[in-house]
């Protein structure tokens, strides 16, 4: 299928975009395992007579990578594929990689048509992404495929679907261009992006590429009079001492976005604070403070990825990957019986419950909280039945909710789960007027009598009724999670830094979350993976220019 679609893309005039320079010219897996590695430690040079200059190196490498991320690793990965003989990679964890991309949904974006593509992102973000960035991620997106097969991570198309299981990849798909965006999944999608890192990362020890681990206050090293990047300092463990690092061919930064600095979210993050960030720990903006350092300017500093529903006091994390108590309890806090905001009304369309980004704007809208209200009857019937709405591909739809009442001994307990024999009880449980909770329950029963939602629009076969008379009633609080920052560097197409005045910093190169201006303020253009495929391909790109740049003189 792929092999036809680029025969095809050539006899329509690239229509659907160029491979890349010479795609895939390394060698097979198989012979990656016998790739030596290269030692890169006591690579000291002579004394150099410049100020800015250290005195001499402490390592030396063609291609410095900052950052052990998904967008890391396949940027490392590809610059040793495409002919550099020295990668090495720095990472501030202490003992393994992986940043967001190894704990998310394991889903990327595959597109099969560039143009169409470009316009659905540009129309997406109402023309705030830069068109030029939105084509060099569409122009790489279209051999993602290839790519995974190439290293071995296995993959499985889900085109015409998204990873929940929908008639679309993208939730929005009257947009011109959605047709052209389809999802895949690392493997089995249900162990999120693990499965996929660890393939990838195997494929790295075998090319020889070293990681450093525990690394810190790092410095770039550059050249005052030409702006040039020519290496950077960095501390490794806690020895106090200071190495310097030449690079001859490039710095590539992918350490992350600012979710864990607090500073900079308080500086630069106008809805916080907020109900906490999840994910890589170490993702403190270390790269974007070190690419202002040279000159750097950033965009879209303000924007974070929002997310909802999340079962409180719980990380979302363990609501995808934790025990079925939690998996399943945050599948049943997104069924789209009845929710209520903090006055005890409805405040969005309840079978939206799978669209998470939308499901965060109206909770944002509505004061931050919802409520999931239960009678005996639905309760029963998701404990025996199963979920009528996926939780992604981690609960299925029509799979029996068995350890929903371990959700709710442990949520009774923790204050997010109630339970309580007349509707008024529960009210005065969760903090609502109850007159306005009975009112509401009324109003939707009378919608189920009539199959038509008048407020909302929710599907008619999500219009159920409530018994009014008979208990026990029970309720689930939700609320809003913040996955990501989404500001950072500008940069060119070629995903090299660029000043405020649009000038490119040369040999500094800026990838994956690091990057500011591709989402605008919608976090994954509603088509899943696409974070995933952007840290897959700026990587990528971003890696191939660095060697090229170098192999034609630059």
């Amino acid at each position: 299928m792929r092999e036809s679609l680029r025969k095809g893309n050539e006899m329509e005039g690239n229509k659907m975009g160029l491979s890349r320079r010479n795609f895939l010219k390394g060698a097979s897996l198989a012979a990656i395992g016998a790739a030596a590695a290269t030692s890169l430690g006591g690579c000291a040079s002579s004394d150099s007579s410049a100020d800015w200059m250290p005195s001499k190196w402490d390592f030396e490498t063609d291609v410095l990578v900052i950052g052990y991320g998904g967008a890391g690793l396949w940027a490392a990965v590809t610059a040793k594929d495409e002919g550099s003989s020295d990668v090495l990679v720095l990472e501030k964890a202490p003992s393994r990689g992986g940043g967001n991309s190894s704990i998310n949904m394991g889903e990327y974006t595959w597109i099969d048509d560039v143009d169409e593509a470009v316009k659905y992102i540009t129309g997406f973000t109402k023309g705030h992404t830069p068109e030029e960035i939105a084509r060099a991620w569409a122009e790489e997106c279209y051999n993602n495929m290839d790519y995974c097969d190439h290293w071995g991570v296995k993959t499985e198309k889900k085109k015409g679907t998204n990873a929940s299981g929908g008639t679309s990849s993208c939730e929005y798909p009257w947009i011109d261009g959605a047709k052209a965006m389809h999802v895949c999944s690392f493997g089995d999608a249900t162990k999120g992006g693990n499965e996929g890192w660890h393939t990838l990362d195997q494929a790295r020890a075998d090319l020889g590429i070293e990681v450093k681990f525990s690394c810190h206050d790092e410095t770039l090293i550059q050249n005052p009079e030409t702006k040039e990047i020519v290496g950077a300092y960095t501390y490794i463990g806690d020895d106090g001492t200071q190495y310097a690092i030449k690079a001859r061919k490039g710095v590539i930064m992918t350490t992350g976005g600012f979710e864990f600095n607090d500073e900079l979210k308080n500086t630069y993050c106008k809805c916080y604070p907020m109900n906490g960030f999840y994910g890589w720990p170490f993702n403190t903006g270390d790269g974007i403070k070190m690419a202002q350092l040279v000159g750097a300017g950033v965009a879209g500093m303000h924007t974070v990825a929002g997310n909802a529903p999340y079962l409180p006091d719980v990380p979302p994390i363990n609501q995808f990957s934790g025990p079925d108590e939690l998996k399943q309890g945050r599948c049943a806090l997104a069924q789209p019986w009845l929710w209520v905001d903090h006055t005890g009304r409805r405040f969005f369309n309840e079978s939206r419950g799978s669209v998470f980004v939308d499901v965060y704007n109206a909770m944002t809208s509505a004061g931050g909280v919802l409520y999931t209200i239960f009678d005996q009857a639905k309760m029963d019937q998701m404990i025996q039945k199963g979920a009528v709405l996926p939780f992604n591909a981690i609960v299925l739809a029509g799979v029996p909710l068995k350890a929903l009442p371990k959700t709710w001994e442990i949520g009774m307990e923790r204050g997010w789960a109630f339970k309580a024999d007349t509707i008024e009880e529960l009210a005065q449980q969760i903090g609502v007027p109850p007159e306005n909770l009975v009112d509401t329950m009324k109003k939707v029963n009378k919608y189920a009598e009539d199959g038509v939602d008048p407020d909302f629009g929710r599907k008619k076969e999500h219009l159920v009724k409530f018994d009014m008379q008979k208990g026990p009633y029970y309720a689930l609080k939700g609320i809003r999670a913040f996955f990501l920052t989404l500001g950072g560097v500008t940069v060119t197409p070629n995903f090299e830094a660029k000043n405020p005045q649009g000038d490119v910093i040369r040999n500094l190169y800026v990838v994956g979350q690091d990057i500011g201006g591709l989402y605008d303020s919608s976090y994954d253009l509603r088509c899943e993976g696409s974070a995933s495929s952007f840290a897959m391909t700026s990587g990528r790109v971003a890696a191939e220019h660095a060697i090229k740049q170098i192999e034609e003189g630059k």
